[in-house]
Formats: structure tokens, C-alpha cells, sequence
């Protein structure tokens, strides 16, 4: 017997005169039935290739100076706090900070079941309009922060890469408003020459971890590069999967005069703004994968 049906035979029985234990069991049984449903659901909507990838999350700041690096770093808390709810782990590989407030870029790595599936659907740019902190004239502006997600992949993905094609630079950590956080160079920059590809690593102390954390980021871009390349050849390229530029925007968040977050693609929408904010995109994330975004 499908789900559905279970749950509609089980639901008639409650209309009638039930003593109390045989209620209790019939709205347990329907408990499980939900939980069922959605655990049936979920397996669905999962079904991607790299689904159950761990993941890397790198968020840029638009034009806009002060307010938009404030943005893109309000991004960043709210996937922090989405992440936390999903009980997703979070590690920030590298943050760069804008010189009043917030963030000019940061990359994050997620790990857990499904986190790939859960963030994939966040690549795109995403709007902020409200009164800015940082105008004088308290005047509402218009902000905009990038979001590009791209499944991590291990040592078994066969990603050749040659080492003359990569430069690898060294430098000191910072932190914000600049100051250097470790006395030696053990950040580093990796550039593969031929796809103009550049990682970061900063959040170790040790030279040679970040790397190795740089080298698994650019084995995934590159598999991540490599998966547009053959869905471009197909012709679905255009239709599933956003370019980060600032005209691809995807969601927009209102702070004033009224709140509500809009997602553009699916019609989604939320006028409890904070809440958003704080990390409840669940309902966004399984909207875009239930329209198959």
C-alpha cells in the first residue's frame, strides 16, 4: 500500500469513537508514516551525482565597498547557522577582510551527508536592499555578494595536474583590519596557469596542511570545471547550472521598508527576514530542488 494511502486509511479511523490507547497507536503509526514520506522524499530529491559530497562554499563581495563586503559576510554567518542546523561541519579555509567591516571573499568547507545537495542551489548572486549602517545619510541601498558552491573531491578522482602548470606562493596569514596572525609565510596562493584557477589557504599554521587543503580546493575546481565542460557539450548548461555573474541574481533579501526574501528562480518566499538570516533556508534550498534548479 502506497504511503498516501496508508495515511488517508489510517487518518478515517480517528473520525470514529477510539478509547484512548488505540488513538494513541493509530497517531503514532501516522507519525511514522510522515516520517516515511520524508524520508522518501529526501532520498528523491538527493539524487545527484555529487550529492553526498562534502563541498566548498566560496562567497566575493560585489562592488559597493563597505556595505557589500557587510553582506557577503551576513552570507557567510547565515550558511554558518544553516550548516549548524543540518548538523553539517563547517571550516572556514580562508577569509579576507575588508578594511572598515566584513568580508571581501572567504571560502568554507562543509562536511556531512548530503552537503553538496543541501548547498548546491546557493551558486548565484544574491541582492540585499536596506537602510545601510555605513551611509550617513541612513539611505536605503542595494547590495549585491556572490555564492559559488562545487562538491570536494579525494585522491581517487583521477584529476591530472601537472606541476608546471601550477605557481604556488607563500605569504603571512592576516586577520581583520589587516594585522599579519602568524610570524611565517604559511598561507598560500595556488595558481593553475591554463584555467586561470586560484585557492587559498590561511587557516592552518602549518605551511605545508594548507597545501595540501589548497591542492584538494583546486582538484575540485578543476573536476567542478571539467562537469560544466561536458554538461555545456550536452546543452543543459544554460538551464541547470547559474554563472556567477552580478546579472545571475537568484534570491533577494528586503530589510526595509518591509521585510521578505524572494527567491527569483522558484517564486519561494519568506517575509520573516531575520529568521532567513539566521540560517532557515530550508525551505528555499528544498523548494529549488523539488523544481529541480
Amino acid at each position: 500500500m502506497q504511503l498516501n494511502e496508508r495515511f488517508l486509511e489510517y487518518s478515517e479511523f480517528l473520525k470514529d469513537d477510539l478509547d484512548e490507547d488505540l488513538r494513541a497507536e493509530i497517531e503514532a503509526e501516522l507519525l511514522r508514516i510522515k516520517q516515511e514520506a520524508e524520508e522518501f522524499k529526501m532520498s528523491m530529491i538527493f539524487s545527484g551525482v555529487d550529492d553526498n559530497q562534502n563541498c566548498f562554499m566560496d562567497l566575493n563581495a560585489g562592488s559597493g565597498g563597505t556595505e557589500s563586503q557587510d553582506w557577503a559576510e551576513m552570507m557567510m554567518r547565515m550558511y554558518l547557522r544553516f550548516a549548524e542546523k543540518l548538523k553539517i561541519k563547517t571550516q572556514i579555509i580562508d577569509t579576507l577582510y575588508g578594511e572598515e567591516a566584513g568580508i571581501k571573499s572567504a571560502t568554507i568547507r562543509f562536511s556531512g551527508y548530503n552537503s553538496y545537495g543541501w548547498l548546491k542551489t546557493e551558486t548565484g548572486v544574491h541582492r540585499l536592499v536596506r537602510m545601510s549602517p555605513f551611509n550617513a545619510a541612513g539611505k536605503r541601498m542595494t547590495s549585491f555578494a556572490s555564492c559559488y558552491v562545487y562538491p570536494e573531491k579525494d585522491d581517487q578522482i583521477n584529476i591530472q595536474i601537472d606541476e608546471k602548470d601550477l605557481r604556488i606562493e607563500t605569504y603571512r596569514s592576516s586577520g581583520a583590519g589587516g594585522q599579519h596572525v602568524n610570524t611565517t609565510d604559511s598561507a598560500v596562493r595556488i595558481t593553475h596557469i591554463p584555467t586561470n584557477t586560484v585557492v587559498t589557504c590561511q587557516n592552518e599554521r602549518s605551511q605545508h596542511k594548507n597545501k595540501a587543503t589548497a591542492m584538494s580546493m583546486l582538484k575540485s575546481r578543476l573536476y567542478d570545471l571539467e562537469k560544466q565542460k561536458r554538461q555545456e557539450a550536452e546543452n543543459i548548461a544554460n538551464s541547470k547550472k547559474a554563472d556567477n555573474t552580478w546579472g545571475n541574481q537568484i534570491r533577494s533579501y528586503v530589510l526595509q521598508p518591509d521585510q521578505m526574501v524572494k527567491d527569483l528562480r522558484t517564486g519561494h518566499q519568506n517575509f520573516d527576514a531575520k529568521s532567513v538570516l539566521d540560517g532557515n533556508l530550508k525551505d528555499f534550498v528544498i523548494e529549488a530542488l523539488c523544481q529541480k534548479i
